[in-house]
């Protein structure tokens, strides 16, 4: 069998920041949990609310770390430390502002982008060389460089659609992932994703 893969969605707990833009992460595992038929369970060791399932005899955690987007490195690192995953099995899915809403890129490794939840994982794992998938949510029309207010803010009704297609398209890339590896996902789904079905 092969090694355990872990999929990590970024965001904050709670419900009032369930469908905000610094969520995207956590709509995504949300997504393929569902997709699979899996349940979560909270798991206080790992800080974590977690999904376990077997994809074509491969072992998959999915992980949503309970601890606050800028602390998520200590749900991470406990749960790649635990199990030893390779951190060429883990992937993490996190919101970018740098990227317009509509986009999705997968990387093998790179910096944090000032994202205080990869800065947290990367501190924790001792390393940026872990595959990250950026969901593009784009800035405030005004372009403000302090976006605290906007990505704790929910998606506009006009952005609906945009974000359920950019979640089913990012979940078809992280099933790429898992069955055909990281090259193939990037070059097969990073870009743009179109509004219409």
């Amino acid at each position: 069998m092969e090694s355990l893969r872990l999929i990590v969605g970024l965001g904050n707990p709670g419900a009032k920041y369930a469908k905000t833009r610094h969520n995207v992460g956590f709509q995504l595992v949300e997504r393929l949990a569902k997709q699979w038929q899996v349940g979560w369970t909270t798991e206080k060791k790992f800080q974590s609310n977690v999904a376990r399932v077997e994809r074509n005899g491969v072992p998959v955690i999915l992980c949503e770390p309970q601890t606050y987007m800028n602390v998520s490195g200590e749900a991470v690192g406990a749960l790649v430390s635990f199990y030893r995953v390779p951190l060429t099995q883990v992937v993490v899915a996190v919101d970018d502002a740098d990227l317009p809403l509509g986009q999705i890129r997968m990387r093998m490794r790179g910096s944090s982008g000032g994202h205080h939840g990869l800065e947290s994982i990367e501190k924790h794992l001792g390393t940026s060389d872990f595959a990250r998938l950026r969901i593009g949510i784009g800035r405030a029309a005004d372009g403000q460089r302090q976006i605290a207010n906007y990505v704790l803010a929910p998606f506009e009704a006009t952005e609906a659609v945009l974000v359920d297609k950019v979640i089913t398209v990012a979940s078809e890339q992280i099933e790429c992932w898992l069955s055909a590896g990281i090259e193939k996902a990037m070059s097969q789904f990073n870009g743009v994703v179109k509004d219409s079905a």
